[in-house]
């Protein structure tokens, strides 16, 4: 079927992708380089991907980046990506404000190296007024610890006396997770062939489209994307009822 045009984009309701970046290890380990160069050349596919949706008119665009799980890698791994994530947010930032693109974030960013969580507001401040394209950045997310934290200040409102529990329901849940304003993801990608989700988005993704695609994260591009929206457009999309 050949890629959509970005006006049909927004008639077949393709607002938001979500991706999975995997294979970053294995993309260097088949060059015989070290893990550290495959994070560095996976920062060319993160430029493909938000250029791409620009291009595509795609409105949202969440990466997971670091994970709550990342933490029990070694630690010259984690201060490598760490470095990565100030590169990034140094080199590409005014880019990313001049192009439009809003830099979001989600995630335990407490737990990043101060310098870090830093960036991380200079980078919301910064790109706070533009409208082109969400950019959602998961940095020490996972979708367990959100959900719980939502319970618990849930709960605490039930203690404080401010919330009856039969106030509960599934938009006023949402309303308290960090995603609160986003829609839910159209398309949760994979790259690398796992199929998992690996605690991502794991309340956003009940209705979302899995995708998982062979290529590894540092050679993805627009041709991959492009499939993947294909891929999506072929679906039909019932939520629980039936094909009319």
């Amino acid at each position: 079927m050949g890629i959509v045009e970005k006006n049909d984009l927004t008639a077949n309701s393709l607002k938001h992708i979500a991706i999975i970046m995997d294979g970053n290890g294995r993309w260097a380990n088949k060059r015989a380089l070290s893990r550290l160069k495959g994070h560095e050349q996976g920062a060319n596919a993160v430029r493909e991907a938000i250029k791409g949706c620009r291009e595509l008119g795609i409105p949202f665009l969440t990466l997971f980046a670091f994970s709550s799980e990342n933490w029990k890698r070694p630690k010259d791994e984690v201060n490598h990506l760490m470095g990565l994530f100030r590169y990034f947010f140094n080199k590409e930032l005014k880019d990313l404000s001049e192009a439009g693109v809003k830099v979001n974030f989600i995630g335990n960013i407490k737990k990043l190296p101060e310098d870090v969580q830093d960036l991380v507001q200079i980078a919301k401040d910064k790109t706070a007024g533009n409208t082109d394209l969400v950019l959602t950045i998961a940095l020490s997310y996972g979708g367990k610890e959100e959900i719980t934290s939502a319970a618990r200040k849930i709960a605490k409102l039930i203690l404080d006396g401010e919330l009856a529990p039969d106030e509960i329901d599934e938009t006023f849940f949402a309303s308290h997770l960090e995603t609160d304003g986003l829609p839910d993801p159209d398309i949760i990608l994979r790259t690398s062939g796992e199929q998992r989700i690996s605690n991502f988005l794991l309340w956003q993704s009940a209705y979302s489209e899995l995708i998982f695609q062979e290529v590894l994260w540092p050679d993805f591009d627009r041709s991959w994307l492009e499939k993947a929206v294909d891929e999506f457009h072929s679906r039909c999309r019932r939520y629980g009822a039936i094909s009319v």
